[in-house]
């Protein structure tokens, strides 16, 4: 079990900026990038998504954790990985939050497809054609967003849409607006 540390933006801005090499084979390496993705992200506590970039390896290989059950109770299952993915189709573009564990403590509402339609490979080389929808699909594609270099920060439009979240003296959680940017 190989747990890697997350790159946190800014202090590895550069490496989180570079573009992502596709992959050229599944081989033994990329299965072991693909478990130590999976062990790295479930080392994250709350963390649904994860991209080789993040952990700078720049290799077009994300995983991430399916939503589970209803809106009353919702989980999310094993990482799942996607090897190069590509996307046919996206649309539905709605607002919706977002974070990401290289910004830790950091929230934003960004707009993204809420339907996505994406080819790549599974984990052991197989080829996929999926459909994702609703917060699966914002996942993927944050997660493949990073495969380009792309931060959540990048598609925040006004900077009043960042956030963190604390407990307030009930200890329940409230958000609380970032007064500058992180750009």
């Amino acid at each position: 079990m190989a747990i890697r540390e997350v790159l946190i933006y800014p202090e590895n801005k550069v490496e989180l900026r570079r573009l992502s090499e596709p992959v050229p084979e599944v081989d033994i390496q990329v299965k072991r990038l693909v478990r130590d993705l999976k062990d790295t992200l479930l080392a994250y506590p709350g963390g649904i998504g994860l991209a080789a970039p993040q952990i700078n390896i720049h290799q077009r290989v994300i995983i991430y954790r399916p939503k589970e059950g209803r809106e009353e109770k919702v989980t999310f299952g094993q990482p799942i990985a996607l090897i190069n993915p590509t996307i046919l189709e996206a649309k539905d573009e709605r607002r919706d939050s977002d974070g990401c564990l290289s910004f830790p403590n950091l929230y934003g509402e960004t707009v993204r497809p809420h339907y996505l339609h994406v080819s790549g490979f599974d984990g052991q080389g197989n080829p996929i054609n999926r459909v994702y929808e609703g917060s699966d699909a914002v996942t993927v594609h944050h997660e493949i967003d990073h495969l380009d270099g792309v931060l959540f920060v990048d598609r925040i439009k006004d900077m009043r849409d960042l956030y963190r979240i604390t407990r307030d003296a009930a200890g329940g959680l409230v958000r609380v607006p970032i007064e500058h940017g992180v750009r």
